[in-house]
């Protein structure tokens, strides 16, 4: 019921049947976490514990079955931002997430993010897009996070498995090819826009690398052979000999 409910409201949501590791979470670029500590187990509030402690700006809204009143001062104490008995309805579910949600945006402190820099590209979080030359590459959502993420870790090499983590937000599959599809698409687009610098680098293997190179040509030297005349008799013999002069392309 609230699968659907949340669905037909344009929202995205993740189900889970166990307690998802807090840098999984991370990667996922979650609003909230519904949360019911009795699915855990034993574990449960010890794992509630753990992610209201390392996840601060995430809201937590436990909705579990019968409670007492110390288990819930238990929970709000820990930093649960809200608590609901079961059964409830899916509509104020969904309200009290929306409701933490907005306030830990009204908490979080606006920080103004330049445009990122590098060889012939200006990557622009403020919008979703990146330019180069002062073209827009007229990147997909999908492609701008992953250029994003890659120059945001220039010099690293990512794994695959790692870029698909943090882009995708959850594990990959065995066999998947999603990432190394995505790079040759945002490629072939950087080739376009930008012939003259190289910017993601693969480590067969392993991943991709984001190292802005120019790949303009470096010019090579010409020799150019020239033939003196024939010398006078009185010339010394040496002087008849050609002369080879190195000249350098512009």
């Amino acid at each position: 019921m609230l699968s659907k409910r949340t669905e037909a409201a344009g929202w995205q949501l993740r189900q889970a049947t166990g307690g998802i590791p807090p840098e999984e979470l991370v990667a996922m670029k979650l609003n909230a976490l519904l949360l019911d500590p009795a699915v855990l187990g034993d574990e449960g509030w010890a794992y509630l514990e753990r992610i209201c402690g390392m996840l601060p700006d995430l809201g937590v809204v436990v909705c579990t079955g019968r409670s007492t009143v110390a288990q819930r001062v238990r929970g709000l104490r820990l930093g649960v931002d809200d608590w609901i008995n079961k059964p409830c309805h899916p509509e104020e579910a969904m309200a009290r997430v929306e409701a933490v949600s907005r306030r830990h945006r009204r908490n979080r402190p606006e920080v103004e993010v330049g445009p990122l820099v590098a060889g012939d590209l200006e990557v622009r979080a403020d919008q979703f897009q990146a330019f180069a030359g002062g073209a827009s590459l007229d990147l997909t959502r999908r492609e701008f996070e992953l250029l994003q993420l890659l120059a945001e870790s220039e010099g690293q090499v990512l794994e695959r498995e790692v870029i698909y983590q943090r882009v995708w937000g959850y594990a990959m599959a065995h066999g998947d090819r999603s990432v190394d599809v995505f790079i040759r698409k945002l490629r072939q687009k950087l080739e376009k826009r930008s012939p003259g610098w190289g910017y993601i680098h693969t480590h067969f293997g392993v991943g991709y690398r984001f190292d802005p190179e120019s790949t303009a040509a470096v010019p090579e030297p010409v020799v150019v052979e020239v033939e003196r005349p024939a010398p006078a008799s009185d010339e010394p013999a040496a002087a008849s000999q050609a002369v080879h002069k190195t000249f350098t392309a512009a």
